[in-house]
């Protein structure tokens, strides 16, 4: 951890100030508190949290880079198949998780005006909806009007639910099996710090999924579920009266995701464009996600009366929509913004980048397209 860039003097008191009540949390809970309520807290306790304090997230002088920061060639692509499903909707698009606001600002100008009523952000912080609101004034300035900021669920849905790198940051438990025993593994203060601490698992469904889900192997084998993606995906399958979702995130089919080899989950830390091993480093400075289960994913929206649309990888998903002819367009091969969105697109779509690990999963009801996007190279067998 030497190597790492120490936290400025502000943000180090604030992440002091997170684990002072975290700790505080443990010790009302007789010094044992699960990973998925530790999570909660580490992104967002208000003010302190990852996501909902005041530091920089996301870009390169983040923690980390997500496809919108890239290059709006990702956005622009990815409308290509929303405005083959807007006149089938209500013609509204709600986006969850928008970070700075640039996937919705690259999305808008290329929809069909006329189509698109209302772009929705579901945005609970209220330092990031003014961050988005600005950068969408700035960059669609046309298309403002258009923009609305929600802070909670509407009571339905019409229309085109949208994530990209939503799920991850939802808190998950963490488990360890050996052999038949099963330990739920949570968080305690011990010798002035936080540490890992584990407890048998009392919980008969949790203990009956691991069962199912974690393979037997000679060592521990730890990792997730995602009870609160789950039931995520429940909620808004069911206020979903016509439309479709789609969400875009790393991840894995369930065979994948729990394979004997990966005996240490998934559950990883980013900070400052560094890969970070230890959940409780920094709390609040540092990113925690999981990868995605889209096994999982899938059973919630079919379990609540979607139709699965496709699955696929996001290389796969970006070529179908023409997202090389989108990149022709800007201008000639020399000159340096093609060079520009040709360097990002190959990190997009390159197996070894984000092209490969990242899926786009969609779900629709009552709404009949052909989607493009899943035209060739579609994965739904894998789930």
């Amino acid at each position: 951890m030497d190597h790492l860039p120490s936290p400025e003097k502000a943000a180090l008191a604030s992440s002091q100030t997170l684990t002072a009540l975290i700790q505080q949390k443990i010790q009302q809970q007789n010094n044992w508190l699960s990973f998925t309520d530790y999570m909660q807290m580490a992104l967002y306790t208000p003010e302190y949290g990852y996501y909902t304090g005041g530091a920089q997230k996301f870009g390169r002088d983040g923690d980390f880079i997500t496809a919108p920061v890239l290059t709006p060639l990702f956005g622009q692509t990815l409308a290509q198949q929303l405005n083959a499903l807007l006149p089938q909707t209500a013609g509204n698009i709600y986006e969850f998780g928008a970070g700075t606001g640039q996937l919705a600002a690259s999305i808008l100008p290329a929809l069909h005006h006329s189509q698109l009523q209302h772009y929705y952000i579901i945005e609970l912080s209220a330092e990031l909806a003014q961050r988005q609101r600005e950068y969408i004034h700035t960059h669609a300035p046309a298309q403002v009007d258009k923009v609305t900021h929600l802070t909670q669920l509407p009571a339905q849905f019409d229309g085109i639910l949208l994530g990209n790198e939503v799920l991850d940051a939802i808190p998950v438990p963490v488990y360890q099996r050996h052999r038949n025993q099963i330990a739920e593994m949570g968080v305690s203060w011990l010798d002035g710090q936080l540490n890992w601490q584990p407890r048998p698992l009392n919980n008969p469904a949790a203990q009956q999924q691991v069962l199912e889900t974690f393979p037997v192997t000679a060592e521990p084998y730890q990792s997730e579920l995602h009870p609160q993606q789950y039931a995520f995906i429940a909620t808004l399958a069911q206020k979903l009266q016509r439309g479709a979702m789609i969400w875009i995130d790393y991840g894995f089919d369930a065979a994948q995701y729990y394979h004997p080899q990966r005996r240490q989950g998934t559950l990883i830390g980013h900070y400052r464009h560094h890969t970070i091993h230890n959940p409780f480093y920094y709390p609040g400075l540092t990113d925690l996600t999981a990868h995605i289960n889209f096994t999982r994913i899938a059973d919630a929206a079919i379990d609540n009366h979607l139709d699965l649309i496709g699955y696929t990888n996001q290389a796969t998903f970006l070529l179908n929509l023409g997202i090389t002819e989108l990149l022709a367009q800007t201008g000639k091969p020399e000159d340096t913004a093609y060079i520009q969105a040709a360097s990002a697109c190959h990190t997009l779509l390159n197996a070894h980048e984000m092209g490969e690990l990242f899926k786009v999963i969609a779900f629709g009801k009552n709404i009949d397209i052909d989607w493009q996007g899943f035209i060739h190279g579609d994965l739904c067998h894998k789930l």
